[in-house]
């Protein structure tokens, strides 16, 4: 067994209930409420988006099995980073601390907290009049300003310590469930849809370009289903780590694929698939169908109440690596340090936020999207992958069930997945590349420094 001894100062105060909360904020952001109708445009088909969701469930659910073993043999802050320094070598878990850095988090944050400051707007288009005694006469701008404002204020929470921050977010976190279970009970007990809309208007070709637009489609909803594996990222600090870790991601994954399977059929009940096509806020549009427009405005707020949560949750998982990595001298030494009296790495909060408030400033929500599915899909194979190894090495107390059928399934077909999505999108997946890339320098230059 590896050394499990308390190495840092941060302290093991998660339970079961904060931690699967945890995962389903994680889980319950941007994707699942811009998706679908971009989804539907590729595919023209219903029955095969519903069918592309429930894979991209079992890949979630096979990823989170495989990650529940590997953080219970290494319950430690920083998730992929440590399972991939210990079990290859610390250069691929810089790479991936590099990857989360650029994009797994700041890029998420960015772009939930613009989709957030999009969904006020449109809910409260008073606030565009009041921006002009300010002299704010366009919307873009006002939706980068109240980004900004999101953005300080999850942050001001956070630096604070985990038990306040996770007060928050458990409350966000159940709002965002009753809200959405309310949206669900009441648009299928009384909203005005039609199960004709299942119905496929056009046959899907399975040909060379269909299985690429299949490979890019599968990445979208992948991208909504990123943060299966967010109990990992703090397992420094969770109690009872081999039942609790393990506990959560497999809960949390599961009841967030019954939801977001859920959503997708009342979105294709209560709107005709002619019309969702292209729609990215296809909540709002499902609403319109379901109730009518009135209720629109209050649902555009329920989905940027649910945003707060993801970015709350983003807002306390990505630093836990950057503070792993700067223990070991790869990364900012000033990462690694807790407060004395909040037992946060802040300051690796903090950076990460002005990346994120950097990004807002400078991208739109569709440019920061472009390449996040494809940088994410890559490093949590390698992680995956290693789950063989640990058998040999290692004991844990886990039981990964029908081993070796979760981690064949999710390399064999997350592999497909990144390979489809290259040759449909190579000018978005080579920025992903190229991202990874740039943190070669970068890793030896923290090598030199910390040897010298």
């Amino acid at each position: 067994m590896p050394n499990q001894q308390n190495h840092n100062h941060l302290q093991r105060k998660l339970g079961p209930f904060s931690l699967t909360n945890l995962v389903i904020a994680n889980m319950i952001g941007t994707g699942i409420f811009t998706t679908s109708g971009l989804l539907m445009q590729n595919l023209h088909h219903p029955i095969l988006m519903m069918g592309l969701w429930i894979m991209a469930g079992i890949i979630a659910l096979s990823g989170a099995l495989c990650y529940a073993q590997l953080g219970t043999v290494f319950p430690q802050a920083g998730g992929e980073y440590i399972f991939l320094s210990r079990l290859y070598h610390p250069l691929l878990g810089f790479l991936t601390g590099w990857v989360s850095f650029v994009v797994g988090f700041s890029a998420p944050i960015a772009a939930s907290s613009l989709a957030a400051s999009s969904y006020v707007i449109r809910a409260c288009p008073q606030l565009m009049e009041r921006a002009h005694i300010f002299g704010i006469h366009e919307s873009g701008l006002l939706i980068k300003i109240l980004s900004l404002i999101i953005i300080l204020t999850f942050t001001s929470v956070h630096v604070r310590g985990v038990p306040f921050g996770t007060r928050i977010q458990n409350g966000l976190t159940l709002l965002k469930i009753i809200f959405i279970l309310g949206f669900l009970l009441a648009g299928f007990l009384w909203g005005q849809g039609d199960l004709s809309h299942f119905i496929p208007q056009e046959s899907f070709s399975l040909n060379l370009s269909g299985w690429r637009m299949i490979g890019l489609s599968l990445i979208w909803i992948f991208f909504a289903f990123s943060g299966w594996n967010a109990a990992t990222y703090i397992g420094s600090e969770i109690k009872n780590p081999d039942r609790n870790l393990p506990l959560s991601l497999i809960l949390g994954t599961m009841v967030v694929t019954g939801l977001y399977l859920a959503l997708n059929v009342l979105f294709i009940y209560a709107v005709p698939p002619a019309e969702m096509e292209g729609v990215i806020a296809i909540g709002g549009l499902a609403v319109r169908y379901l109730f009518g427009p009135s209720l629109e405005t209050y649902f555009s707020l329920f989905i940027a109440l649910a945003l707060l949560s993801s970015i709350s949750a983003f807002i306390i998982l990505g630093p836990r690596i950057y503070y792993a990595m700067a223990r070991e001298g790869y990364f900012f030494r000033f990462a690694a340090k807790v407060g004395s009296s909040s037992h946060t790495p802040f300051l690796a909060i903090i950076i990460q936020s002005a990346l994120a408030a950097l990004m807002v400033l400078t991208g739109t929500f569709d440019q920061i999207l472009t390449y996040i599915g494809f940088s994410l899909g890559i490093f949590p194979i390698l992680a995956v992958l290693s789950v063989f190894k640990l058998k040999k090495h290692f004991s844990t107390k886990f039981f990964l069930p029908a081993y070796p059928l979760p981690p064949l399934v999710f390399i064999s077909i997350s592999t497909v997945i990144l390979v489809l999505t290259y040759l449909e999108r190579p000018v978005e997946s080579s920025i992903a590349l190229a991202v990874v890339f740039a943190g070669l320098p970068a890793y030896f230059w923290f090598k030199k420094k910390n040897l010298r």
